[in-house]
């Protein structure tokens, strides 16, 4: 159906005359009769009864008009809507991390962002695999390596390291080793190093698993493994940022640690503009300041 016809339609009906509604859309009586005849004759009825007081509509026409009228208010309101998104952000976001970032990191930090941003829809996507952002499969990513697909925008928002971590409580059953050697005796918790996870925390944990480990707790993902850690079962492989959130946690070995891993969030080009990706991505760059602010107090 003709929107332009449908409009001018509209505005006849709001009117009630054709010379007022040419007023408001800028058009000569005779060109907005035209468009009416013409959209009569492409739904095959009489829209308006026409008097010499004006136009009343058919019942034909009442039912287009009620239709029409849905529209404009939905249009309004849509158009309202994007106005006001610089300071009203709403709708849905799709956000996709790894599980360990994920849960340990993000989810206890959005409270803050949802307190901001009431009107927010998250779905987030927790898993190793990395989602196609150009094919939004997700809209907003955060990764553990720089992204490789074309058509991101990227930014670098912090370098991690994984370190050993224990309770004070099972150091003070179980001893607390010194040298790489005494790790022999402890039980570790970690990741198989097949299960898919940062290179360089991998290699850890193959160095580690080398020294004769007496008793070993593999999990699939770091959530589970700081759950070990602070239930006091072993001395655990973490990422560093979560000394922040847990204080409490005891820095085993403070000369073993692996390689630097980049931390990176990405979104496609096409979202340069949408609110909610703003919004999110400088909620998290606040969050990251915040943490290193609080780290280099310690």
């Amino acid at each position: 159906m003709d929107w332009d016809k449908l409009r001018i339609f509209h505005a006849v009906a709001d009117a009630g005359s054709l010379t007022h509604a040419g007023d408001v859309l800028h058009l000569s009586q005779s060109a907005v009769s035209r468009q009416v005849r013409a959209l009569e004759e492409m739904l095959g009825t009489t829209l308006f009864h026409r008097h010499a007081r004006g136009l009343i509509l058919t019942e034909q026409g009442e039912m287009l008009f009620e239709a029409t009228r849905s529209i404009s208010r939905k249009l309004d309101t849509t158009a309202a809507r994007i106005r006001d998104s610089e300071e009203h952000v709403f709708g849905e976001l799709r956000v996709t991390t790894t599980v360990g970032f994920g849960t340990m990191w993000l989810v206890p930090r959005l409270a803050k962002l949802f307190a901001r941003y009431p009107d927010l829809k998250i779905d987030l996507m927790l898993e190793e695999r990395v989602l196609d952002l150009p094919m939004r499969e997700a809209d907003v990513a955060i990764r553990m390596k720089e992204p490789s697909q074309a058509d991101l925008i990227r930014r670098r928002l912090l370098n991690i390291r994984m370190r050993l971590y224990a309770s004070q409580t099972y150091l003070d059953q179980a001893g607390t080793p010194t040298e790489l050697s005494d790790l022999s005796p402890h039980r570790l918790i970690c990741q198989n190093p097949a299960t898919p996870q940062v290179q360089s925390g991998a290699a850890l944990v193959q160095t580690l698993l080398a020294q004769n480990i007496a008793s070993t707790l593999l999990v699939n993902n770091y959530f589970g493994v700081l759950q070990g850690v602070l239930n006091h079962v072993g001395i655990g492989v973490l990422p560093d940022y979560l000394t922040v959130d847990f204080p409490h946690l005891v820095r085993v070995l403070p000369d073993v640690e692996s390689g630097e891993v980049p931390v990176f969030l990405a979104f496609p080009e096409e979202l340069r503009g949408s609110r909610r990706v703003a919004a999110f991505r400088d909620f998290v760059l606040e969050e990251i300041q915040q943490m290193r602010h609080l780290v280099a107090a310690e």
